[in-house]
């Protein structure tokens, strides 16, 4: 009877898990170095697999249920074992449960900054941080590229092992979608929803994971990219620009803040509006009692010699920013303009042309 007893204890009659932690992620049943029974109950709960493990080869996985262990239903097991028909032996095997419910408000973020290619601003820096929900839809993908063989693999592993992967695959499918750093600072819903599926892909592929929600709560850009953002849209916001430069000139020049610097652009700016006198009714009324003036004579020199070449201090003045960014633009080709030595030049032209795309 004490060798009967011995003997049993030897063998494993049933394999089950209850999860009492709720992060437990998967988790290795501890055979003890025992032997599964032949026959030997293996009982799987709803949102768990079991999967089957022998020397390194993932074998049968096994989903919700009461299963019965024979060859008609773990057939690779089987193979693995070199049961051709029905055996009556012990085995050996590792048997892995995993959780397959949805693990929520997980968090992501950057650690560093995401170099970004942007139609509009060149190379960006951006910042983002967010929450996910996942579940584990490919059992031997995951246990394989994730888990490993961790006895217990809990969800603060997961986190650790898996935020550099989320934020690499979303840098990846971010630089891919080509979304423009005006519409990523401004629209994080519609981008969660838009990165979702693509991240997916790469998470299925990868790591045997889906991810049924992904939200991006914030994305940050360097100061000197906000300040351009706002003047982005303060400048859409004025419209005509010839307006607008004469509008801010006249308050520089009447309240005296423009500054030696912008001594020329103010002369310039006077001499544009005094041209537009002369070409409109306020010229033709006047002429006749200027001294000096001839009925159907050349303009006076001063009139005709607006300049139609601009410095990058005179755009700077007249947009109301700082000459950096005006080099910077210049630098990117998105302002069209002709460097002559180390001095650069940029004709009216190409700055309406700059200001209305």
């Amino acid at each position: 009877m004490a060798i009967m007893d011995f003997l049993n204890r030897q063998f494993i009659d049933v394999i089950e898990w209850v999860d009492d932690s709720r992060d437990t992620l998967s988790f290795r049943f501890p055979d003890d170095d025992k032997q599964i029974k032949n026959e030997a109950q293996l009982i799987v709960r709803e949102s768990q697999v079991a999967q089957f493990v022998y020397v390194g080869q993932f074998a049968d996985t096994l989903g919700p249920g009461k299963h019965t262990l024979k060859t008609e239903n773990i057939p690779i097991l089987g193979d693995l074992l070199g049961w051709k028909y029905k055996f009556q032996t012990p085995f050996k095997a590792d048997v892995y449960y995993v959780t397959t419910r949805v693990f929520a408000g997980n968090k992501w973020g950057t650690a560093n900054p995401v170099m970004m290619r942007d139609a509009d601003f060149g190379v960006v820096r951006m910042r983002a941080f967010g929450t996910y929900d996942f579940k584990i839809v490919d059992p031997v993908l995951f246990l394989k590229e994730v888990a490993g063989t961790d006895h217990q693999f809990r969800l603060d592993e997961f986190t650790d092992v898996m935020r550099s992967r989320i934020v690499s695959v979303f840098s990846e499918t971010l630089a891919a979608a080509k979304v423009p750093a005006l519409d990523v600072a401004t629209r994080y819903g519609e981008l969660g929803a838009a990165l979702l599926e693509p991240l997916n892909t790469a998470m299925r592929s990868k790591y045997g994971l889906e991810m049924t929600s992904f939200v991006v709560e914030n994305v940050s850009v360097p100061p000197e990219l906000e300040q351009a953002i706002d003047k982005r849209g303060a400048m859409t916001a004025i419209g005509n620009l010839n307006d607008y430069v004469k509008y801010n000139m006249g308050n520089a020049l009447a309240e005296g803040k423009a500054g030696t610097a912008g001594i020329g652009a103010e002369l310039a700016a006077g001499l544009a509006m005094g041209q537009s006198m002369m070409q409109g009714g306020i010229g033709a009324a006047a002429a006749p009692s200027m001294p000096g003036f001839v009925p159907g004579a050349a303009p006076v020199a001063t009139a005709a010699a607006v300049p139609e070449l601009l410095t990058p201090e005179q755009v700077a003045q007249a947009l109301s920013v700082s000459v950096a960014d005006v080099l910077q633009e210049l630098e990117a080709g998105n302002l069209k303009g002709r460097k002559i030595g180390s001095q650069w030049r940029i004709g009216r032209p190409a700055l309406d042309t700059f200001m209305q795309g």
